[in-house]
C-alpha cells in the first residue's frame, strides 16, 4: 500500500507572517492614465478628479509619484464607489495635446476637476499624503450651510461675498443646480440655503437665489433667470463672486502671477476702504474693456512694503497705484488723478504700446515734448518687477520658459 501524500502546509507563524503582510500591504490603488480616448469620458463622471500633470523626466514628477499613489489608496478607503474621486494621470510627453488644452506651464501640476469642469485653483498644497488626502475630504464637503432660522441671514458677516438660496425643498433640481454651483465657486463666495416653511417667507414668487455683497448698507441683488440653466447661474454667480479688482495676498500670489497678465495694483492701507472704492470705480468706469489683458488687483502697503520700496514709496506714501509688467515695475504719477476722465485708462494703454518703457529708457516720446524743444535721450533704470518672485518656485516645479514647447 502506498504512503498518503499531503502537502506541505505553513505553520502557524508562517501563517501569521502572510495575515500581517496582506494587512499592512494592501494593493496598490490603479491611478488612472488619461489620453485623449478617455479623459472626457472619466472626467465628467467623476464628482472629484485630482489630475496629475507630469513628465517621466522631470525629478519633481518623480518624486510626486509615490505620495500620489499613497494618497489615492488612503481617500479609495474613504470613498470607494469609482466615480466619488478619482485619482488621475496624464503623460504630457505622451499627450501634448492635453497639456495644451489645460495650459500646463510645469511640472508636476496638479488639477481639480469637478464633473468634467476643470476648477481655476490648482492644488498648490504640501507634497504629503496627509495634506493631499485632506485637501480632497475638504472638496467632498458640503459647501453650502444650510440656515435654521432667517435670523441667521441677519446676522450674516458683511465683510464677505455671501449667496443665499431659498427652496421649497432639497430634492429638487433647483437646488441640485446650485449645490453644483456652490462646489466650484465656494473658494470665492460663502453659500447658505434655507428650506420649506424656514424660506416661505422669501419665496413668494418660488424658489429665489439672492447675492448679498460685502458692506453693511450693501443692497442685496436677485438672481431672475432660470434656476434649472447651469450656465446662466454660474455666469451669475461668478460675476457676484469674483471681484473685477481682486485682493493680492501671498497665499494666491503664485496663482495671479501665473495668469500671465500684467498687474495694475493699488497699494492702500488696510482700513483705507475709500481709496479702494475710488480705484474700484474708476477701473469700473475706464477699464472694462481691458479686462483679459491686465489684472486688477489691490495690496495691503504693510505686508507689501518691499514692493513700495521696490519704487522708492513706503506705506506713508499709500496710496499708490502702479503696474507690474513682470519685466519692469510703472508708477502711476499721482493719485489724486485718478478721477481725471481717461487717466488710469490711457497709462493701461500706455503699458501695452510699449511707451512706458520707452519712457523710462530714452525719455518722453518726440511727440510729447513742446515744439522747439530739444528732444533729450535719458537713460534709466524703471524697477525690476518684484511680483515675479512670487510665481511658481523653480525649487518645486519644472517650470517650461516656453509654453509651445508642449
Amino acid at each position: 500500500m502506498r504512503p498518503a501524500i499531503f502537502p506541505l502546509l505553513p505553520d502557524a507563524g508562517c501563517l501569521l507572517l502572510l495575515l500581517v503582510s496582506w494587512l499592512f500591504n494592501p494593493t496598490r490603488s490603479e491611478i488612472t492614465s488619461l489620453d485623449s480616448g478617455n479623459i472626457d469620458d472619466i472626467l465628467n463622471n467623476a464628482d472629484v478628479a485630482l489630475v496629475n500633470f507630469y513628465a517621466d523626466w522631470c525629478r519633481f514628477s518623480q518624486m510626486l509619484h509615490p505620495i500620489f499613489e499613497e494618497a489615492s489608496n488612503v481617500i479609495k478607503e474613504e470613498y470607494p464607489d469609482k466615480n466619488q474621486v478619482v485619482f488621475a494621470r496624464v503623460d504630457c510627453d505622451q499627450h501634448s495635446d492635453i497639456a495644451q488644452r489645460y495650459r500646463i506651464s510645469k511640472y508636476p501640476t496638479l488639477k481639480l476637476f469637478r464633473n468634467g469642469m476643470m476648477m481655476k485653483r490648482e492644488y498648490r498644497g504640501q507634497r504629503s499624503v496627509t495634506a493631499i488626502a485632506d485637501y480632497i475630504r475638504q472638496q467632498k464637503s458640503n459647501p453650502i450651510r444650510e440656515v435654521q432660522d432667517l435670523e441667521e441671514i441677519s446676522s450674516l458677516d458683511r465683510s464677505r461675498r455671501n449667496i443665499v438660496g431659498y427652496f421649497e425643498q432639497k430634492d429638487s433640481d433647483n437646488y441640485r443646480t446650485f449645490e453644483r454651483v456652490a462646489n466650484i465657486l465656494h473658494d470665492d463666495c460663502v453659500f447658505l440655503s434655507a428650506f420649506g416653511a424656514i424660506s416661505k417667507a422669501e419665496r413668494f414668487s418660488g424658489d429665489n437665489v439672492i447675492y448679498k455683497p460685502p458692506g453693511e448698507n450693501a443692497p442685496d441683488m436677485v438672481y431672475l433667470g432660470s434656476l434649472t440653466n447651469f450656465d446662466l447661474i454660474y455666469a451669475w454667480t461668478q460675476d457676484k463672486c469674483v471681484p473685477l479688482v481682486r485682493e493680492i495676498t501671498f497665499e494666491n500670489g503664485e496663482e495671479l502671477t501665473e495668469e500671465g497678465l500684467p498687474f495694475l495694483i493699488l497699494f492702500h492701507m488696510k482700513d483705507d476702504l475709500e481709496s479702494l472704492e475710488k480705484f474700484q470705480q474708476e477701473v469700473a468706469r475706464q477699464l472694462i474693456s481691458e479686462k483679459g489683458t491686465i489684472n486688477f488687483l489691490h495690496a495691503d502697503c504693510d505686508k507689501f512694503r518691499h514692493p513700495l520700496l521696490h519704487i522708492q514709496k513706503t506705506p506713508a506714501d499709500c496710496p499708490v497705484i502702479a503696474i507690474d509688467s513682470f519685466r519692469h515695475m510703472y508708477v502711476f504719477p499721482d493719485f489724486s488723478d485718478l478721477s481725471v476722465p481717461g487717466k488710469l485708462k490711457q497709462f493701461v494703454l500706455d503699458l501695452h504700446s510699449g511707451k512706458l518703457h520707452r519712457e523710462f529708457h530714452h525719455g518722453p516720446d518726440p511727440t510729447d515734448v513742446a515744439p522747439g524743444q530739444p528732444i533729450q535721450d535719458l537713460a534709466s533704470s524703471p524697477p525690476e518687477s518684484s511680483f515675479q518672485k512670487l510665481a511658481p518656485s523653480e525649487h518645486r516645479y519644472t517650470l517650461l520658459r516656453e509654453k509651445d514647447e508642449l
